[in-house]
């Protein structure tokens, strides 16, 4: 079809997240969350840049007619991609300063640079940097014998340059990202490490001023490079590229703009980055550290947006029993997580259940529900688990809970070559019937807060029968599964799904109101695309 068009990938994603910094601007959200879109737009392109950025980087690396090259034109897309993110930077820096910043301010809350300290305030940042944050900050030399492999990725700097220039770690690893000082009046006043840092910086350094730091960001490529086809364990690939990783190349440089020219260029020399790589930004970079930002009061950190208590799985004896009489659907991050926990503990305790299956795509690093399956195995239950150890930038930590969880007797299953495992589902096998849940969310009790996903809990035979089928098909990948009411892939997905929307197609044509509502991350399917702009041409609606 001669009008289909398709979108660059990496581009139409940067446009997905100007929409999240949208939502910090938007007043009809609370304080709160907006913080929370800002951290999420700067974890989103930290990301992009670890991935996909570094990925164009090492096209850009081919030979001029190698058909990867041809076909990606990565010097093109990379400019592009500068270009933009260059006016979401410039968007960011003025919603964060014009913005929240104002409206923090409006509820007795100030976030000060180091200009504005008053002397109570000085007095208390140079105890505090003396006894704490100095011991914790290292001085590297800037020069053409320097190991760049002290740089973590998103690790934080200061440039200095006095007789010699040097970079010196922002310990964000080792101390809270925000300094609460005493209230003064009604005013609580917040700063930033960065900034007790640059108010001390001459014991450290003595010839060296608070305007002469400058920050900078660094981001390393955080692609896993393996071959799926070596004759090793996948695991194991995995975890050897997982140590590779700790040394990526250097990718971006996210640095403040007011940094001179000449000084910019010996951080680009001494890192090995082309211009393309260096990306102006303003006083303060990791904005991903909003995820914490201290608690002040109840209107900032949204406590009249707290989880709700399903209206039917709360306040009930058994969910089990209940499940077993009637479907219940759960709305994160509207719902509280304590049903899907609920389930797991009575699960546990209750003596006609027989066996829990479950996949694992990201959980948390202290995960409530890995914990809750510990305790399953504990009590004797037989426990299955699919741990995706291809998860992008979870793989440590699912490996490490596939072996404790290993280690206690479960059946641990891991990544199969040339499929990811992206079903977030839940099978508890009870003696007579079974309960399932289907979720579009990880099993993560934390990122339920943040992300909207919904659940299904049922003990329909037709989707606890088609579970079975899938975990029969997980343990043995030559096992075809019959499948009756769930659409799994790679088997059944695109035709039933193209023939729902061939459906719409001819409802429309026969003067009818075809309708189509997706809920997904992406689309990146060529054949999907062009399927729907065949539905659009016939009239159907889509939401």
């Amino acid at each position: 079809m001669s009008d289909i068009k398709y979108f660059n990938r990496d581009l139409s994603w940067l446009s997905f997240n100007e929409r999240v910094l949208q939502e910090a601007k938007d007043n009809s959200n609370s304080l709160n969350e907006r913080l929370k879109f800002l951290a999420i737009f700067s974890s989103n392109l930290d990301e992009f840049y670890r991935v996909r950025v570094s990925k164009l980087r090492n096209f850009r690396a081919l030979k001029k007619k190698s058909p990867i090259r041809k076909k990606t034109k990565p010097k093109k897309v990379l400019k592009a991609i500068q270009k933009k993110v260059d006016v979401l930077q410039q968007q960011f820096g003025s919603i964060f300063k014009n913005k929240i910043l104002v409206d923090l301010e409006s509820d007795n809350v100030k976030l000060i640079d180091v200009s504005q300290f008053s002397s109570e305030q000085k007095l208390f940042a140079q105890k505090e940097f003396q006894n704490n944050i100095k011991p914790k900050l290292k001085i590297y030399p800037l020069n053409k014998d320097l190991d760049i492999s002290f740089v973590q990725d998103k690790a934080l700097f200061f440039y200095v340059k006095t007789t010699e220039p040097y970079l010196i770690n922002i310990p964000t690893d080792d101390y809270e990202r925000f300094i609460v000082f005493k209230n003064e009046g009604k005013t609580t006043f917040i700063t930033f490490l960065d900034e007790v840092i640059r108010a001390n910086i001459s014991v450290l350094i003595p010839n060296a001023k608070t305007n002469d730091l400058y920050s900078i960001k660094i981001t390393r490529d955080g692609e896993l490079y393996y071959n799926e086809d070596d004759d090793a364990e996948l695991v194991e690939l995995i975890e050897k590229s997982l140590i590779q990783r700790k040394s990526g190349l250097p990718t971006r440089i996210l640095y403040d703009a007011a940094i001179p020219k000449e000084d910019l260029k010996i951080i680009r020399k001494a890192l090995g980055l082309k211009k393309t790589d260096l990306m102006p930004g303003g006083r303060f970079h990791n904005f991903s550290d909003f995820f914490n930002f201290p608690e002040i009061e109840g209107r900032i950190q949204g406590a009249s947006n707290k989880q709700l208590r399903h209206h039917a799985l709360a306040n009930i004896k058994s969910i089990i029993n209940h499940l077993l009489n009637k479907d219940e659907l759960l709305c994160f991050p509207y719902h509280s997580y304590n049903p899907i926990l609920n389930l797991l503990d009575e699960a546990a305790v209750r003596e006609d259940v027989t066996e829990i299956a479950i996949t694992l795509y990201r959980i948390s690093n202290d995960s409530a529900v890995a914990q809750r399956l510990l305790t399953c195995l504990e009590n004797g239950k037989k426990v299955t688990v699919f741990v995706e150890a291809k998860a992008r930038f979870d793989e440590e930590n699912n490996i490490e809970w596939g072996r404790k969880l290993e280690h206690l007797g479960a059946q641990v299953l891991y990544s199969m070559s040339n499929l990811k495992v992206h079903s977030k589902i839940l099978r508890i096998q009870l003696k007579t019937s079974a309960i399932a849940y289907i979720g579009t969310g990880n099993f993560n009790e934390k990122s339920a807060t943040v992300y909207a996903d919904f659940g299904l809990l049922t003990s329909k035979q037709s989707i606890t029968n088609d579970l079975n089928e899938v975990f029969k098909f997980l343990k043995d990948t030559s096992y075809k599964p019959e499948l009756s009411k769930i659409w799994m892939s790679p088997f059944v997905t695109r035709s039933t799904l193209f023939n729902l929307i061939d459906k719409e197609i001819e409802i429309s044509k026969q003067g009818g109101e075809g309708f189509l509502f997706f809920k997904m991350n992406s689309l990146e399917d060529k054949a999907t695309i062009q399927r729907l702009y065949e539905a659009s041409n016939a009239g159907v609606k889509f939401n």
